[in-house]
């Protein structure tokens, strides 16, 4: 039966990985403990960014600040930023229009218009663009060098989940997509041809308007291209995003649970479904223990209650390192607290 070492040996343990995110389950306290590692990062003069994933933003109140979609230094060595999904989708949607607008006919650019404007309340519209958003921090991180860490505070399990496979997903998607417009260029590099062949026909019978020619008033680039330009990159991103999530080296997953029934077997399942994607964790993180020996009779049952669980949490996860965090008397907030969580 292993020990459990406590939060700074967690720092010691990621002291070299660049990404860490942080999930689990709602309620067990995955924000603070991003917090608190993304602060003893800093405090160690590591260049820091901590990053929200969860809609239902929480990060602000554990620093104690007003946070934003832009990153807002906090100390020394320390920035962080909440991800708003209305700010996100909608610069989401201005490029698409963009891009559609660069070969679209001017006529039909209301209804496209339109047709964006409800799409950005479609099904899994939301997710798809706070993907790229989260993918492009991925990227950037590793390949900027601007930050030493990027710790992702995520949402529950379920969407983290959802998150980590979504990459390879996204760049199937795009590889269809990319895939239908080959095609689709085929088709009209043969309608050309055959569209050519009637011209010079015409041309022998002093037919001065080519009927038959679909692509006459076509530009003389392909009004493809600068779409597929978007996919190809949109593809090589999710790419990068999804080599990272699967480099031990570079990526560790962190998953909190307190020792209760609902967050051990939550944690059980999404420990199993990492390893079928080959996405291990990192380590686990046991949050609001009570010490042992308590004077209260109450407090007491509670702590004896606590350590039963904590058995079943050493038994199903003996193949990963466990860190302890003990219930604190006051709640903790700000980066000086935060950096003397252990």
């Amino acid at each position: 039966m292993q020990t459990m070492q406590t939060l700074n040996k967690l720092v010691e343990q990621l002291q070299h990985i660049p990404i860490v995110f942080v999930g689990g389950k709602g309620g067990v306290g995955k924000t603070t403990t991003a917090a608190a590692l993304a602060s003893q990062f800093a405090a160690q003069g590591q260049k820091t960014l901590i990053i929200s994933t969860d809609p239902a933003h929480s990060l602000g109140d554990v620093f104690d600040v007003k946070l934003t979609n832009k990153a807002k230094t906090l100390s020394d060595n320390l920035d962080a930023l909440e991800l708003n999904p209305d700010v996100i989708i909608d610069a989401h949607f201005a490029k698409v229009e963009r891009t559609i607008s660069g070969y679209a006919n001017p006529d039909m650019l209301p209804k496209i218009k339109q047709h964006l404007q409800l799409s950005k309340s479609a099904p899994g519209a939301q997710e798809a663009a706070m993907l790229e958003a989260i993918c492009q921090h991925l990227v950037d991180a590793t390949e900027h060098n601007e930050y030493q860490h990027i710790v992702f505070d995520t949402a529950p399990t379920g969407h983290t989940l959802r998150l980590l496979s979504l990459p390879e997903m996204m760049a199937a998607w795009t590889e269809g997509l990319l895939s239908q417009q080959r095609r689709q260029a085929k088709l009209k590099g043969a309608a050309e041809h055959l569209a050519g062949n009637k011209l010079a026909e015409n041309s022998l019978t002093g037919s001065k308007r080519d009927i038959s020619n679909p692509f006459a008033d076509a530009k003389p680039v392909d009004r493809w291209q600068q779409a597929v330009e978007v996919l190809n990159k949109r593809k090589e991103l999710f790419r990068k995003a999804g080599a990272l999530l699967h480099d031990k080296q570079k990526t560790a997953l962190v998953f909190v649970l307190t020792a209760d029934n609902l967050p051990i077997e939550e944690t059980r399942r999404a420990v199993t479904q990492l390893k079928q994607a080959d996405l291990a964790p990192a380590a686990l993180v046991v949050n609001q223990l009570i010490q042992p020996q308590q004077q209260d009779a109450f407090w007491q049952q509670r702590a004896a209650r606590q350590q039963k669980m904590v058995a079943n949490i050493e038994h199903y996860f003996s193949h990963y390192p466990l860190y302890a965090i003990y219930l604190q008397q006051t709640d903790v907030r700000g980066v000086a607290q935060l950096q003397q969580l252990n």
